[in-house]
């Protein structure tokens, strides 16, 4: 059984700055510590976190959107969820992001939720805080 995890974060930086963060290979290793390998472009491969998340692009909408067919390094044999990541402007041109990541293992679900936060939105809030 899979099930769906929706998030929304706040960031201060316009879109431009956060889907750069999200698609560029050294700046994600940068902000995660980990080694990061983004395509470029749709029906591209990606390894994010050393090789534990791996996938590929299924759509890049710049400084809108991004998708990608993920599969977790723990994930059952088969089974890639989709993560799709939209960015809004808001009114003081900051960065509004919703997480829609589809069809994930319903057991993985808080870990996956978890690492969203801890591995994904905080380090891009410090990041932000720095520049």
């Amino acid at each position: 059984m899979c099930k769906t995890i929706k998030q929304k974060v706040h960031f201060k930086a316009p879109p431009e700055v956060i889907y750069s963060l999200l698609t560029d290979s050294k700046k994600y290793a940068s902000l995660t510590g980990k080694k990061a390998k983004i395509g470029k472009s749709a029906g591209e491969p990606f390894s994010v976190y050393g090789g534990q998340a791996t996938g590929i692009i299924v759509e890049l909408v710049r400084n809108k959107r991004i998708v990608q067919a993920w599969q977790g390094h723990s994930f059952p044999d088969g089974i890639f969820s989709m993560a799709t990541f939209n960015l809004k402007p808001t009114a003081k041109n900051d960065t509004e992001l919703v997480l829609i990541h589809r069809g994930v293992p319903k057991e993985m679900i808080p870990a996956i939720e978890l690492g969203w936060r801890k591995y994904n939105w905080d380090p891009i809030k410090k990041y932000l805080e720095k520049e």
